[in-house]
């Protein structure tokens, strides 16, 4: 596959004027970079192919989504506008299926990086039953993108509204996961939105459950059964503790953590 080269980087990044002829291959390269983390290539390479009618929409999306990412990276506010503008040129009608999942993704993470987490949570949950039709690759990021959109929008929410929500990313975990029962980010989001509602037993059989049926998620047994156990000692088995009388809590906690730590043992 050709490659960006060293000189045309190099005109890039001086601002120096170049004659630009449209590559389609650049589309390519440029997901290449993206997927490899090297965003300012990728901004570069996508760039480039704007210039392309034929692709110029999709290479907008790469664009966008390279700007935030490196928005993550060295919080510029700068590549917040650059990814907007991006994303604000786009033709949504001219783009593939899968291209169209990667701009509802970018929208979604642009308006939970400006701290809109109940928009974005909003778009997440659209993308992930898209990601599930078109690209199931990504559908375990997007649906870690809608439990922390929907986590960080009830953690400003009054008590009625944040059980509501809760209740509302519990449900969309359970078809997840009656879907999907390896999936590592509906098992840990299980528990959390489970917690989120005050259902604390129910999220501690959810927890037990997602660590029994971890060796599901393949490759991310390991990860998920370690997000679990930090989600547990951390928040749970303190929130199961704190019913106790005050008296007793020290007591309970023990016992709460002896109990975790023989499931760990029996399910290894």
């Amino acid at each position: 596959m050709p490659r960006l080269g060293v000189i045309t980087i190099l005109w890039l990044l001086a601002g120096v004027w170049a004659p630009v002829w449209a590559d389609p291959a650049q589309l390519a390269r440029a997901r290449e970079l993206y997927n490899a983390r090297q965003f300012d290539d990728a901004i570069a390479a996508a760039t480039l192919a704007r210039a392309d009618a034929a692709v110029s929409d999709a290479a907008a999306v790469v664009l966008a989504r390279a700007h935030l990412e490196r928005y993550r990276l060295a919080a510029d506010p700068t590549d917040l506008g650059a990814a907007r503008d991006a994303l604000a040129a786009v033709r949504a009608d001219q783009l593939s299926a899968s291209d169209r999942l990667d701009f509802l993704i970018a929208l979604g993470a642009s308006l939970f990086l400006e701290d809109d987490f109940g928009a974005a949570a909003e778009l997440f949950d659209s993308a992930a039953v898209h990601a599930g039709r078109v690209r199931p690759d990504v559908r375990e990021t997007v649906l870690d993108w809608l439990g922390s959109a929907i986590e960080r929008r009830a953690s400003t929410l009054g008590p009625e509204a944040r059980v509501d929500l809760f209740a509302r990313l519990t449900t969309r975990m359970e078809a997840e996961l009656a879907e999907a029962p390896g999936s590592r980010a509906a098992a840990y989001w299980m528990v959390a939105s489970l917690r989120g509602q005050g259902a604390l037993d129910r999220a501690w059989d959810a927890a037990v459950a997602g660590w029994v049926r971890a060796r599901l998620a393949g490759a991310a047994s390991a990860a998920l059964r370690a997000d679990l156990d930090t989600l547990v000692l951390d928040g749970l088995l303190p929130d199961m503790a704190r019913r106790a009388p005050s008296s007793e809590r020290e007591a309970r906690m023990s016992e709460l953590r002896a109990e975790w730590e023989l499931v760990k043992q029996k399910w290894r």
